[in-house]
């Protein structure tokens, strides 16, 4: 069979990848050991015990494309698909699994859940469905409180962990077990997150690494007349080929002004192209790793390079200050000093800072700007882009990053100017300066670090901040 190749005669992505490796060998970490999810859940026990909960329940739904909605139970027991975990108080008595419940389920392996014996299959049900009458939400719900009914503790006080996804089955909980009193805790769970051990930390090295194969391989296919689309798949094969999860957590951006935080829509790369792969995810063993690079393509304006240069700057800058003990607010300040510097900021407080997603001045709505925007490669489509995004100029966030931690969990802390917390031995996080000015100028560029003893790792060493260049 020929090699397939694009409607312009070019050959298609595979040929071009044909003779790519990466410049550094991926290490694989194995996952995270038995017992250190043991731990885990006696430290999770524990907490609820000294907060007077009989019981933990901690549901975590389907998000779409076969994701998890949170990480609640793949940190406590690596189960990677929804479900409702019951976890009694008393040490003595077994944790039970109950899931199933969707029509998105995918089986083990990958996953079989750490310490869980008892897992109960609730179904898919519902007329459309599966012609039977009833709701898999309310079935799971009935399996919970008869459970929890078993142990006793239908008057009890019981524990809560979950996101929105929980709203349906909780309120149902509520009414099976009027009696019982419900307490959300979150916070066990959370708080849990904000330091890593050594074998999380593995997991999310590893990660990195992906990312950094993803990048390389983006930056090998990067050249006048590929498309977006191209680029994109590059980072998904290569990153996904030694194992990440997904391929659908990072942004690309690829115009003349620079503007990120994108998704592929068909653009073709021409001379004078600013193109940023913001890699907000990529997922290895269920921990994240996030990195933000610019490619230049031929020639760009001398704002453009200022930006560039600034925002580069201003990582190394922060970096500096890494070691445990240091303030979060000074490593955030450090990172603006170059922007400050460059006439692009004039101070790094984050209450008065602009940025990209800013309401109006008076806090209400501001208006989105309405202006036709040439694009040849959209328009080609038959549309047309009658807007400005973003509305305002600025850094994307008034800030200079966050934790980086497993896939479907929030943020445990964000660099910021108000932040006075300091650096722990084992915290993960990245530190990505941006800024935006609408159809001019852009630049998104980040580290992803993790705290050492004295000083700290760059797990994102493997591809250099600076800005990739290619001929045009």
């Amino acid at each position: 069979m020929s090699p397939q190749k694009n409607l312009d005669g070019r050959p298609g992505i595979e040929a071009a990848l044909a003779n790519f490796e990466p410049d550094f060998e991926f290490v694989a970490a194995p996952p995270v050991p038995e017992a250190e999810f043991a731990e885990r859940v006696r430290r999770i026990r524990r907490e609820a015990v000294v907060a007077g909960h009989d019981a933990l329940v901690i549901h975590t739904g389907s998000a779409g494309w076969f994701h998890a909605s949170n990480l609640y139970l793949r940190y406590v027991c690596d189960w990677m698909r929804e479900g409702v975990l019951i976890i009694p108080s008393d040490s003595d008595k077994e944790m039970v699994l109950l899931s199933f419940f969707t029509q998105s389920v995918i089986l083990p392996p990958g996953g079989e859940p750490v310490g869980v014996d008892t897992i109960w299959q609730i179904g898919a049900i519902g007329r459309e469905y599966a012609d039977r009458p009833g709701s898999s939400v309310a079935k799971t719900a009935e399996a919970c409180a008869k459970i929890l009914s078993d142990l006793g503790l239908s008057r009890g006080q019981i524990g809560r962990l979950g996101d929105r996804t929980a709203a349906e089955f909780n309120a149902v909980l509520d009414t099976l077990l009027p009696q019982a009193k419900f307490v959300g805790e979150n916070a066990i769970i959370d708080r849990m997150q904000r330091v890593r051990s050594p074998a999380e930390i593995a997991q999310t090295r590893a990660a990195a690494q992906l990312n950094s194969i993803g990048t390389q391989a983006a930056y090998h296919v990067t050249r006048p007349g590929v498309t977006d689309y191209e680029i994109f798949a590059a980072f998904t094969f290569a990153q996904m080929a030694r194992g990440g999860e997904t391929g659908d957590g990072y942004q690309i951006g690829i115009n003349q002004y620079g503007t990120h935080c994108g998704k592929p829509y068909g653009h073709v790369v021409r001379a004078g192209d600013l193109v940023n792969l913001y890699i907000s995810n990529v997922t290895y063993h269920g921990y994240t790793a996030q990195t933000a690079r610019m490619i230049a393509v031929g020639e760009i304006t001398a704002r453009q390079e200022l930006v560039l240069a600034a925002c580069t700057e201003g990582v190394k800058r922060a970096e500096r200050l890494i070691r445990p003990g240091v303030l979060m607010r000074d490593i955030n300040n450090a990172a603006f000093e170059p922007m400050i510097a460059a006439g692009l900021l004039t101070s790094p407080e984050t209450r008065t800072m602009p940025y990209n997603w800013e309401p109006a001045p008076d806090g209400g709505p501001r208006l989105v700007p309405q202006r036709y925007v040439p694009d040849a490669d959209w328009e080609a489509q038959g549309r047309r882009l009658m807007h400005v995004y973003p509305a305002t100029h600025g850094p994307h966030n008034p800030n200079l990053g966050h934790s980086v931690g497993m896939a479907g969990g929030q943020n445990s802390f964000n660099f910021a100017s108000h932040n006075e917390d300091r650096l722990e031995t084992g915290m993960v996080f990245v530190l990505h300066t941006q800024w935006l000015e609408p159809l001019a100028a852009g630049c998104n560029v980040g580290d992803l670090y993790v705290v050492t003893e004295d000083g700290f790792e760059n797990l994102s060493r493997h591809t250099p901040l600076e800005t990739h260049r290619v001929p045009s």
